[in-house]
């Protein structure tokens, strides 16, 4: 029980880190932070909220893990996922894409490879998760729906906005910026994920929204 009030509380102030959940898992399952089952665990998943979401039948493909094992993971993870997503009051809110530029911009401004970025909203337009879905320069090809659309069916996302930063600080969309959104916003119609907005973030931005491509 402590363990897993710790846990909610790393996850609702923000304060997590891969470390610290490895230690935390480490201790659930009674095994060290650096053992094989602890570190199979994370390297089957590219993100933390890829990390709550995984399921029993997923764990149990690693070695070393059963079904009780697998059940005592899943029970803690889901308990923090509930605190996390039940905590709306600390999400920021996307009202217009200035505030997509405000949230980014200080993590990105100094970045030298271009990093193709997913918000998944709720409702409230509220922020449920960021992911990098990839990073180099933007083409269709590598920004594939399917990577797109994953993590935003299975956090049961009401729609998404997707970003990207031009390195040399120019926000001017390109050509394959504009097949991208074109084709996210094609398959989100098909999926019922409403892709809101693609920003791109410079010394300023630019909305593909309010140029008229979505």
């Amino acid at each position: 029980m402590m363990l897993l009030l710790f846990l909610w509380e790393e996850i609702i102030m923000k304060q997590y880190n891969m470390e610290t959940l490895k230690t935390l898992l480490a201790n659930t399952i009674n095994e060290k932070p650096d053992s094989y089952t602890i570190q199979q665990i994370f390297s089957s998943v590219q993100s933390f909220h890829d990390l709550i979401d995984v399921s029993e039948e997923e764990l149990m493909t690693i070695k070393g893990i059963g079904k009780t094992k697998a059940k005592a993971i899943v029970s803690a993870l889901q308990l923090a996922k509930v605190m996390y997503e039940n905590h709306d009051e600390e999400r920021y809110v996307i009202r217009s894409p200035r505030d997509v530029y405000d949230y980014v911009y200080a993590e990105m401004k100094y970045l030298t490879q271009e990093h193709f970025v997913l918000l998944g909203l709720n409702t409230k337009n509220q922020v449920m998760f960021k992911q990098t879905v990839t990073v180099g320069t933007l083409n269709a090809s590598l920004v594939h729906p399917r990577e797109v659309f994953r993590p935003l069916i299975r956090r049961s996302c009401a729609s998404a906005i997707v970003l990207h930063n031009h390195p040399s600080g120019d926000p001017t969309p390109s050509r394959e910026d504009i097949k991208v959104t074109e084709r996210l916003s094609e398959v989100g119609k098909i999926v019922g994920i409403e892709l809101l907005d693609h920003v791109i973030v410079g010394n300023d931005y630019v909305s593909l929204k309010e140029k008229g491509y979505l």
